[in-house]
């Protein structure tokens, strides 16, 4: 199950808060920040968000947390943030929560963090009811409640929300704060990776290998897999290197096997060394020599 995503929503920029847009002053900020002019933003943002705009208070909050044509400060992003929210700023108070669940600017406070995601939550924004099922599941700054994890992870999930639709499938395949369902969970995975959720590709994978929830098919589970291993999942790279060598779903490919295990070697699965170590028992030199080589290349061409 993942955790939170913690950053912060820079579309602030690019979407206001509920004003109707009008031209002014306000949108020329705008416009100065999306094409990366952010002295001018400023020179624009702060007099509105002195005389009490909340979204130019919000947009001010974003450019100190972030340190976009200022220096970085954390409490005063705060300040911002919090200005904005007190008028009902949904992104605001989002942004706020998230600073105090992080203690940036702020003592870190659970108990304040759910206050403003709830806030948040209650004008719609699927983010905030993520976060919110991420700490009712983990007991953060409340009683444990797998029921309402559920809860706030189905609201944000049929909003489209991608984790969220990952980590409802994940408690519906363990079985936690509801019967256990793979048909569900299947169902749920299956929307998130319609977005390319990396770790909703990696367990509907799972799904198709074990045959849970949906009919076995090792085939599908391989394609899943390497979506998943093309984002980085070290898991599924690994998963990869094991049905390349046993030839699962595949044809038997030691070279693609041996890749994909140092791949995931690289990403630090501890138990790839040793799977790539035997493996390579039954590989010629030039067989491991030329899984290196793509190994290398894989990696380079996906360094960020």
């Amino acid at each position: 199950m993942r955790s939170v995503m913690w950053a912060a929503l820079i579309a602030a920029f690019l979407v206001m808060g509920g004003a109707p847009v009008v031209a002014g002053p306000f949108e020329d900020g705008r416009a100065a920040a999306k094409r990366g002019d952010y002295a001018t933003a400023l020179e624009l943002l702060r007099p509105l968000a002195e005389q009490g705009h909340a979204d130019a208070q919000l947009n001010l909050g974003v450019m100190y947390e972030y340190g976009l044509g200022v220096a970085q400060g954390y409490a005063e992003a705060v300040r911002w943030y919090r200005e904005a929210a007190e008028q009902g700023s949904a992104l605001a108070q989002y942004n706020l929560g998230l600073m105090y669940l992080n203690g940036l600017g702020v003592a870190q406070d659970y108990a304040a963090a759910i206050k403003w995601f709830r806030r948040s939550a209650e004008q719609g924004i699927a983010r905030a009811q993520l976060n919110l099922g991420v700490m009712y599941e983990k007991g953060l700054g409340v009683a444990q409640d797998y029921a309402e994890a559920i809860r706030r992870y189905r609201k944000a999930a049929v909003q489209g929300d991608a984790i969220a639709q990952s980590n409802l499938g994940s408690m519906y395949e363990k079985g936690v704060g509801v019967t256990q369902d793979f048909a569900e969970a299947a169902k749920w995975y299956r929307k998130a990776t319609e977005q390319g959720d990396a770790v909703a590709q990696y367990n509907l994978g799972s799904l198709y290998y074990h045959g849970q929830g949906v009919t076995q098919d090792h085939a599908k589970a391989m394609q899943w897999y390497l979506k998943a291993a093309e984002q980085g999942h070290a898991i599924a790279q690994y998963n990869l290197g094991i049905m390349f060598g046993m030839g699962q779903g595949v044809t038997q490919d030691y070279i693609q096997a041996h890749k994909w295990l140092n791949i995931a070697a690289s990403k630090g699965y501890k138990t790839a060394p040793k799977s790539r170590e035997f493996l390579a028992k039954k590989m010629t030199p030039a067989q491991i020599s030329e899984a290196q080589k793509l190994a290398r290349e894989w990696v380079n061409a996906h360094q960020r």
